[in-house]
């Protein structure tokens, strides 16, 4: 009763109209629709001491959620450092380095939704840059146009070269590109887009076969430039006239994309500064390039081979250990790659994240330790690998055999 009386003393106005004359009612001016909005969105005050009492429960249960989750993250960075520092003495690493409990998980009660209208403007979603954006960034600051494929399957085969010559086997790479890109991925094709889903939008910078983001493009220049410009200069020596003098002057604007890369200190947070920026934009447009994108492509997943070996892991990497390398950083990869297989079958996949990140992951979350998530992992490459994207790449591995 006490609501309704509310509301009818809040719907006076329009009542005094409605009851009024025929032809005032016509005649009358509408009310702003921003006033309008506001009468019809008004709570009442029961509504609102509703609000305020769940929102009291949830913060409490929140805060002592937080509370947990903050010892338990604690103490998986703890364990990790511990594991370093015995990587570095030699030590050897047992199942005590590990967190062997998984995260706490939130069960309270949700946020509650606030009865009255927010007076906050909505928060515009930040955009972030796409192909074209590299593009256009790469003539503007390099006066560069990455060199398209007259197909993918050109950019395959070139990729299929770069990789066999590197030492990477066919399996690793026609997997790892099943995983990363559904076994049927262009060599633009950014993450988040897709062709046949009109409206998707980029959820992140990373492109490609093995999804390069901006800050990866950036590391690999810095750290593998002199590679990357020696096979550039080896296949300009067998060229001449017209395709020499254009592979020369990409030469040149790689070495200055190299020297761009590397003019900061060589740290992944600062290559993600530098990535943020139009001009890092323009050195990632080399990921599209026929003839420098499949290298750069190739070292993404050589690097970490290299690793493994450096570290003294003589195995051959399986296309999944390879992608635990790819997808959490070397270091972070080879823990869960030089696990027994009794460890990785109990150790939580938390222990190889930060928390951000794990909580971002749905596949880390459900298949929760090491043994599962390879599991999955391996599952998805065996179904991806049948799709035409990488029955094509695996054709191409065959046919550079044949050179």
């Amino acid at each position: 009763m006490a609501h309704s009386i509310i509301h009818l003393a809040r719907l006076a106005p329009v009542a005094l109209l409605a009851f009024g004359s025929h032809a005032l009612a016509q005649t009358a001016a509408p009310l702003p629709s921003s006033v309008a909005n506001a009468m019809a969105q008004a709570a009442s005050p029961q509504a609102i001491a509703e609000y305020r009492y769940r929102l009291q429960q949830y913060q409490a249960a929140r805060a002592e959620f937080e509370r947990d989750a903050g010892a338990y993250w604690d103490a998986i960075a703890e364990r990790r450092r511990i594991r370093n520092a015995k990587r570095r003495t030699g030590e050897q690493i047992t199942m005590d380095d590990y967190v062997l409990v998984q995260p706490p998980v939130y069960t309270g009660p949700k946020r509650p939704i606030d009865p009255e209208p927010s007076t906050e403007p909505p928060r515009e979603r930040k955009s972030l840059p796409v192909v074209a954006d590299f593009v256009r960034a790469a003539a503007q600051y390099y006066q560069f146009t990455p060199q398209r494929p007259s197909s993918e399957a050109e950019f395959k085969r070139a990729y299929a070269r770069a990789a066999r010559e590197a030492g990477l086997t066919r399996d690793q790479a026609v997997r790892v590109y099943a995983f990363e890109t559904g076994g049927n991925g262009e060599h633009d094709l950014q993450s988040g887009l897709s062709k046949t889903r009109p409206g998707s939008r980029a959820i992140s910078t990373a492109i490609g076969y093995n999804q390069l983001l901006t800050t990866n493009t950036l590391v690999l220049l810095a750290e593998q430039g002199n590679q990357i410009l020696k096979s550039l200069n080896d296949k300009a020596a067998t060229l001449s006239g017209p395709r020499r003098h254009a592979l020369d002057r990409k030469i040149a604007v790689v070495k200055r994309m190299v020297a761009f890369a590397r003019s900061i200190p060589g740290t992944w947070s600062e290559h993600e500064k530098l990535g943020r920026t139009p001009q890092g934009w323009g050195v990632h447009a080399l990921v599209l390039d026929v003839d420098v994108g499949p290298l750069l492509q190739t070292h993404k997943l050589l690097t970490s081979v290299v690793f493994a070996q450096r570290k003294g892991y003589r195995e051959r990497l399986t296309a999944a250990e390879l992608e635990m390398m790819n997808l959490t950083g070397d270091s972070t990869g080879l823990d869960m790659v030089t696990m027994p297989q009794a460890m990785r079958e109990v150790v939580p996949t938390a222990n190889f994240f930060q928390r951000s990140g794990y909580e971002r992951n749905p596949v880390a979350i459900r298949h929760n330790t090491v043994a599962k998530l390879l599991a999955v992992t391996d599952a998805r490459m065996d179904a991806n690998s049948n799709n035409p994207g990488a029955r094509e790449l695996f054709a191409a591995f065959e046919t550079s055999a044949q050179r």
